[in-house]
């Protein structure tokens, strides 16, 4: 699809509007890219929280909200600037951006849900930044109508992984012909070490739908071609194989120890297609049965650049090094090639009869059909790889869930009581083994299995929970859950020499919940609540052996599940013509399921622990108000303070102390704040800025250095967008991400300034 307008008129655009806004409002002033938006549609249905009376704190924001305010190139930007949320997204189309919720921050995908209409896309097979991200390409942006965060486990029909917050996507079905084709652009400047170059990425997409009496459906289609910046970097503690080289940096790692720099990898280019199907038909006027079918395909390439030079002056990896222990290891960990095809299915029956009785039934299953990351073992000298290499193959990996769920209202809607009850089923099943091969390209011949992970856990479960109106002002919610979970046909081979079949197990838990709700002034609201939840190990927790490249991941499937009590006490007010809230939170876990990495000269090993007892506790205030001094000015913030703190760690090994410490991961302190001025119905300029404070990634707090490859910086990043809609069927944005040019790893080189363009047609 063509774009519509060219690259150097949104750039030369998008320069210009962030000089205007640096004038009128301060140097602050930067905006948020742009992106897939979906169109004005007037929400009549109800969101989930308001169908179940869900007892949780939430916050919301709409599809024209996010039209106006966020420059949304992926569907999980949407969630940008809400309380306390943040997603590990490393570049456009990043297959493992991991949601950050307000008690749990990177390497927890699997401490939060994430549903698009009740059906789950969230990857709950691993719980790190890598395997489990959610599977955003699942949804299309412009079928968003509506994202609502729920926080805290306090719903008996979420499972202990909402001990984080559920992330429920609402979409829309056409009433009517429609169709939209979409244009995005971005190009990022980057300047890290000696790598300075501009990254680009082209996303088009269209969308059809329409409904022809009981039958509706829609259809979107998109593919995306991007160039990240590099999100790793390259560095050794040793001088091994490095002799007779010049170009070495000098740098240590975040935790002091020598890591100098040799060059940059992670520079992937990708092409990425999604396309999406739903088909709904109204059995009845009340109820309504939709299948919707997902197929995403991902092809990467993964590049190197080396800063080493030989006696000559020519770029060379170092001395050959076929066994990749040493530097061939080094670059050969960031050279590779990744070929994905996942496909997912999803059936849906539900009633909205709003009488005494209400009720639906999901099911769905995900199916990676291809999944190969192939890589090089070593080098040749120069900068040639070797010809064998290896391989992990994540085909026939799966997973299956089942919900059925009911209301019962037995004085009608409205009524002093509302029940809701239901069953939950889901198996999820790994086969992760990694291959030794002739010639990596190919795959083929294959020569040795040198680690395999295989295992299945599945979860049973039902749920209750009743909404009890003691008087007008009061509200009582009480519940509980029960689940069995087990785990069989275990596999883990770490090496070409050790392997060995785990023990099946099983587990039971009940968890209740509580919570009571009182209107004691107008428009004044305050709650409290309570529950237990438990968070069982996922598939990969236990299972998953790697040895990819330098980097090595160790299973254990011994790990106990974490137990959660959880508590908040949040004040709300409708005041003024917005809302403001306080929440104080704790979360007390007890055997919390902690990943953690150790560095040697040769690479990284990383292994998940159980730690006896955690406690995470803080406050989170957040607040939006409309026509704010002038008609049209919209301001919205938050604010996060989270004190994570390790209790009881009597396994620890090293000689360091780890009691008092933070708890892995969690950032301190992090907020936002973000400006809208509508100054008629066509345009809308927004000014935001996000904050988030340094972390800590390691058991005992060590790892101090700030600003080099694996540390966990602080950030200051300033978005800015504006939005012109010329009628309803024709719309244009330009924005620039980071345009203070915030230089800052979370791990990994983050990007840096970057400018969006997008233009839509809609029929």
């Amino acid at each position: 699809m063509p774009a519509l307008i060219s690259r150097r008129a949104m750039l030369c655009a998008g320069t210009a509007l962030c000089s205007i806004l640096a004038v009128a409002s301060g140097p602050a002033y930067c905006a948020d890219a742009a992106a897939d938006m979906p169109e004005v549609v007037i929400q009549e249905k109800p969101s989930v929280m308001e169908k179940y009376k869900l007892p949780n704190t939430s916050e919301s924001i709409t599809a024209e909200k996010m039209a106006d305010t966020i420059n949304v190139v992926d569907p999980e930007d949407a969630v940008k600037y809400m309380p306390s949320l943040s997603v590990r997204k490393r570049n456009n189309g990043d297959t493992q951006a991991v949601l950050m919720t307000r008690t749990w921050g990177y390497s927890s995908s699997a401490r939060s849900l994430v549903y698009v209409d009740d059906i789950p896309i969230s990857a709950l097979i691993a719980n790190d930044n890598t395997k489990g991200g959610p599977r955003w390409g699942m949804v299309a942006p412009e079928e968003i109508e509506r994202v609502d965060m729920m926080y805290g486990p306090f719903s008996a029909q979420h499972a202990g992984n909402s001990m984080g917050g559920v992330l429920q996507i609402t979409t829309r079905m056409p009433e009517k012909l429609e169709a939209s084709a979409k244009q995005t652009e971005t190009l990022q400047y980057f300047d890290l070490y000696q790598t300075k170059d501009t990254y680009r990425t082209d996303k088009s997409s269209a969308t059809l739908g329409h409904k022809l009496g009981d039958f509706s459906f829609f259809l979107a289609g998109s593919s995306t071609y991007s160039e990240s910046q590099p999100v790793s970097v390259l560095t050794r503690g040793n001088t091994t194989g490095l002799t007779s080289t010049t170009g070495t940096i000098a740098a240590v790692n975040k935790s002091g120890a020598t890591a100098n720099v040799v060059g940059v990898g992670g520079l992937l280019r990708t092409e990425m297609q999604n396309f999406k199907a739903k088909f709904a038909y109204d059995l009845t006027p009340e109820i309504k049965a939709t299948y919707t079918l997902g197929f995403w395909q991902n092809h990467g390439r993964s590049r190197v650049e080396s800063y080493l030079k030989d006696t000559s002056g020519a770029t060379t990896f170092g001395a050959a090094d076929t066994s990749g222990s040493n530097n061939g290891g080094t670059f050969a960990a960031a050279n590779y090639i990744l070929e994905q095809v996942q496909t997912s299915h999803a059936l849906s029956l539900k009633s909205d009869t709003k009488g005494k009785w209400d009720f639906e039934g999901n099911l769905t299953h995900v199916h990676y059909d291809r999944d190969i990351q192939k890589q090089p073992l070593g080098t040749t000298g120069g900068t040639t790889f070797t010809t064998n290499g290896k391989y992990t193959q994540m085909d026939g990996t799966n997973w299956t869930t089942s919900d059925v769920k009911g209301i019962f209202r037995p004085n009608g809607p409205g009524g002093a009581h509302e029940a809701s009850f239901g069953a939950h089923y889901d198996r999820y099943i790994l086969f992760a083994p990694t291959y030794t091969t002739s010639n990596w390209r190919t795959e083929a011949p294959v020569t040795g299995t040198i680690a395999d992970s295989r295992g299945n856990t599945q979860t049973y479960a039902a749920w209750a929970q009743d909404v009890w109106k003691l008087t007008n002002t009061v509200k009582a919610t009480f519940g509980g859950r029960y689940e069995y979970w087990e785990t069989f046909k275990g596999f883990v081979q770490s090496s070409a020499s050790s392997s060995a079949a785990a023990k099946d197990s099983d587990r039971t838990a009940f968890s209740p919940k509580g919570s009571l709700a009182w209107d004691f002034a107008p428009q004044w609201t305050v709650s409290g609540s309570a529950a237990k939840s438990t968070r069982f190990p996922t598939v990969s927790e236990l299972y998953l052996s790697t040895g990819t490249g330098t980097n090595t991941t160790i299973a254990n499937p011994d790990l106990k599940p974490e137990r959660v009590n959880s508590y908040e006490l949040a004040l709300e007010t409708t005041l003024g013509d917005g809302k403001s809230r306080i929440s104080l939170f704790q979360e007390n876990v007890t055997n919390a399921l902690i990943s953690q990495s150790t560095a040697s000269a040769t690479g990284t090993s990383t292994y998940v622990t159980n730690v006896r007892e955690i406690r995470n506790r803080g406050v989170e205030l957040a607040s939006q108000q409309n026509n704010v001094v002038i008609p049209g000015l919209e301001l919205a913030g938050s604010l996060t303070y989270v004190d994570a703190e390790i209790l009881e760690n009597p396994t620890w090994g090293s000689g360091t102390q780890t009691v008092g410490k933070r708890v892995p991961n969690i950032p301190m302190l992090r907020g936002t704040v973000a400006a809208t001025y509508r100054p008629n119905d066509e345009w809308a300029f927004t000014t935001a800025a996000r904050y988030q404070d340094r972390m800590a990634t390691t058991m005992d707090n060590t790892d101090y250095v700030n600003k080099v490859y694996g540390s966990f910086d602080s950030f200051f990043v300033i978005d800015v967008r504006t939005r012109y809609k010329h009628s309803e069927n024709l719309e244009a944005a330009i924005g620039i991400d980071n345009v203070n040019d915030c230089k800052f790893y979370e791990f990994h080189p983050f990007p840096q300034r970057t400018f969006i363009a997008e233009m839509k047609l809609k029929l």
